[in-house]
């Protein structure tokens, strides 16, 4: 097809979506590596839905996501902003942690709701719970949840049970702290949560709020951030045992499977072909885990740091019809879905220094981004260090590197915990279209005006940065911590309920 008749079909659909709201359905892995799918290379993976999302619609290379680990990660999906602006550094949230992604910043889900869509969550949310429920999903722009407020290894799960009939969590998670509780809403529904059924009721859930609206002609917005695939890997009885790939594949076949009944309910209320399905992941795989820990392809390094490994993700973009299905090399961002969905619904954009910018040229056009680079900040981001990486076009420059807790066991010693932060001055350079391993710094005077147009560009941006204060520098309360049994004793043992959902 011509470019031609790419673009006038382009503008038949942004007159479609001006017509008719598009739905949004935007689903998050956790810990999934770039080499983890079948679509991306995986020779035993088994995800049937996924690979078959990829094969009917848009495959992105170069998708990327602002930070290593979960919680920044996460705030900047949701705000279009890098996670250094909203405060949620350094690290992650905990359940007694004080902050959270502050009130004031707009997420996807507001946008969306001033015009007129409904919204739901579904999972792992990790972006705080605080005083009384302040920074849960139902305050920031969400009708409906129902979850993990946090991270599901974050309690202890060493007697709780991880693939039935009753095979234990391998390891023991957190210690000394509440066991996971199960939320609909502001109210704890489970606890510990029962990792055997959760995923049930989150396809149920998600099913159910798709045919709600659907039956109310109303558009709506359904955020799936997934437990699958973070440690402990778990799967309920029609999945476990089932993989080509152990614990871990069983996971990643559950989620898959979650994804599956999501669209057949897209299918079923006949909303499939006004609905933009939008999937990628929070962060690089957690390699310290080994066989349960995923697999990063042929990308550098994992989890915490900034390599390749750390932050490039595989993403896909479907909607029938209106997406013609393909592969984009397009540099592209987590932080572009907000301004994109924006677009596409007809919402005004939040009146702050945003961060993404909109894909639909990608999306409809197969063209290229409007993303000229990407910014790479480690675990721990300081106005001191700043940005440890930049990627412009296709070249990537370190200036700093170091490895990770989370990315230990592999063979390469620059992915270590004992390989220390190091300044690099020239920056490290490597062109990742030929070398997407980062395996050969492009060394000699040939380069120096990449370098030098890296670095302007790095100190451009650096000049518009604003730290917010650090919502996870705010501390700890062990009294937040979530319990259903808020007056018992002694906790945190005692925190159990099993309400019906």
């Amino acid at each position: 097809m011509g470019s031609k008749m790419i673009a006038f079909f382009a503008l038949i659909a942004v007159a479609f979506v001006r017509a008719s709201p598009p739905n949004f359905v935007l689903i998050f892995g956790d810990d999934l590596g770039y080499g983890d799918l079948g679509c991306f290379g995986h020779p035993s993976s088994l995800t049937p839905n996924l690979d078959r999302l990829a094969a009917n619609g848009l495959r992105f290379t170069d998708f990327y996501v602002t930070s290593p680990v979960c919680s920044p990660s996460r705030a900047a999906l949701l705000t279009g902003r890098y996670q250094t602006r909203s405060g949620i550094y350094p690290g992650v949230l905990y359940p007694s942690s004080i902050g959270g992604l502050p009130l004031n910043e707009t997420t996807i889900a507001e946008v969306l709701k001033s015009k007129g869509y409904s919204t739901a969550m579904v999972g792992k949310w990790h972006l705080g719970v605080g005083a009384n429920g302040a920074y849960l999903p139902t305050r920031q722009g969400f009708d409906n949840y129902l979850g993990i407020p946090y991270s599901h290894d974050q309690g202890s799960c060493q007697n709780l049970s991880c693939f039935p009939p009753d095979v234990k969590c391998f390891g023991r998670c957190d210690q000394g702290v509440v066991t996971v509780p199960l939320m609909l809403g502001d109210t704890i529904k489970q606890q510990p949560a029962d990792f055997l059924k959760i995923e049930k009721s989150y396809g149920d859930f998600a099913s159910q709020f798709i045919r709600v609206a659907a039956q109310n002609e109303r558009p709506f917005f359904l955020y799936y951030p997934s437990h699958h695939t973070h440690y402990p890997q778990y799967a309920g009885e029609e999945y476990a045992g089932k993989s080509l790939r152990g614990p871990f594949g069983d996971a990643l076949m559950e989620f898959d499977g979650t994804i599956g009944k999501i669209l057949q309910t897209l299918m079923e209320t006949d909303v499939i072909n006004n609905t933009l399905v939008f999937f990628t992941s929070d962060n690089g795989p957690e390699l310290m885990r080994r066989s349960r820990g995923g697999n990063s392809g042929l990308l550098k390094c994992g989890k915490g740091t900034t390599y390749e490994g750390g932050m490039r993700e595989p993403a896909v973009a479907y909607w029938p019809g209106l997406i013609q299905p393909g592969v984009t090399h397009a540099l592209s961002s987590s932080l572009d879905i907000l301004p994109t969905f924006a677009k596409l619904a007809g919402a005004s954009l939040p009146e702050v220094q945003l961060d993404g910018v909109e894909m639909t040229n990608i999306l409809f056009n197969l063209g290229p981004s409007k993303r000229e680079t990407m910014f790479y900040y480690p675990t721990d981001p300081s106005e001191k260090y700043s940005v440890f990486a930049v990627r412009w076009g296709k070249y990537k420059a370190h200036y700093y590197t170091r490895g990770a807790t989370h990315s230990e066991t592999t063979p390469d010693q620059d992915c270590s915990l004992f390989a220390f932060q190091k300044y690099h001055d020239p920056p490290l350079l490597f062109d990742l279209e030929a070398d997407p391993s980062e395996n050969y710094n492009l060394t000699g005077p040939d380069w120096d005006p990449v370098r030098t147009k890296i670095t302007v560009l790095k100190e451009q941006f650096e000049a518009t940065m604003v730290f917010g204060e650090s919502e996870i520098g705010k501390g700890k309360d062990p009294t937040l911590e979530p319990c259903c049994t808020p007056e018992c004793s002694p906790k945190p043992d005692c925190c159990r309920c099993n309400s019906e959902l």
